[in-house]
């Protein structure tokens, strides 16, 4: 009897895991160049928004601190250190969330594309692991630290996102197509 449940039940699961596999939605063209337009911008935000050396200097600068220590009272100190650790744990949500847009996207797409190599993907998707847990353990490091507690992590984590998009977008070439370009459309590039 126990047997004829324990049956019915697996037969039941792989029944609707089926169905829905069956249901699977596959991207549309209609959305494709949206989603393309909504890639590039993703990758050009991270590369050149979240991903600069000057930026990641200035935000987790250990000079300002020092400045701050020794020239402002305890309560500057205090409110100085909670604004930075604010910053600094946006930053890393930031790049986590870019880095997880450009890995839906490359799951949802890219795959649709012969040009892509096995190899490079794979390397992107091993990367993608590394930086979503780099990010991870870099967010707590900075709850429970301060954003002065793992300069090295920061570093890693920034060389692993700019891996991240070097490859990304190496292996997604087509979307430097001029017609969808943003940099190409930019009307204040033409006017300079």
């Amino acid at each position: 009897m126990i047997q004829l449940i324990i049956s019915l039940v697996v037969g039941l699961a792989l029944a609707v895991s089926l169905y829905f596999f069956a249901r699977r939605v596959k991207p549309s063209a209609e959305g494709s160049a949206q989603q393309l337009r909504e890639a590039r911008q993703t990758l050009d935000s991270l590369q050149f928004g979240l991903l600069p050396n000057d930026l990641v200097q200035r935000i987790f600068a250990r000079e300002d601190l020092e400045y701050v220590l020794s020239a402002a009272p305890p309560d500057v100190q205090s409110i100085f250190l909670k604004d930075r650790k604010n910053i600094a744990l946006a930053w890393v949500r930031r790049v986590r969330s870019a880095v997880l847009d450009l890995m839906r996207f490359h799951r949802g797409h890219a795959r649709l594309h012969a040009q892509l190599s096995f190899s490079t993907e794979s390397r992107l998707a091993l990367n993608f692991a590394r930086l979503l847990t780099a990010c991870r353990l870099l967010q707590i490091a900075l709850y429970l630290r301060g954003p002065y507690a793992a300069p090295g992590m920061v570093r890693t984590a920034a060389a692993a996102a700019g891996r991240v998009c070097l490859i990304s977008e190496n292996s997604l070439a087509f979307l430097n197509v001029k017609g969808i370009d943003p940099a190409e459309n930019d009307p204040a590039r033409h006017r300079a």
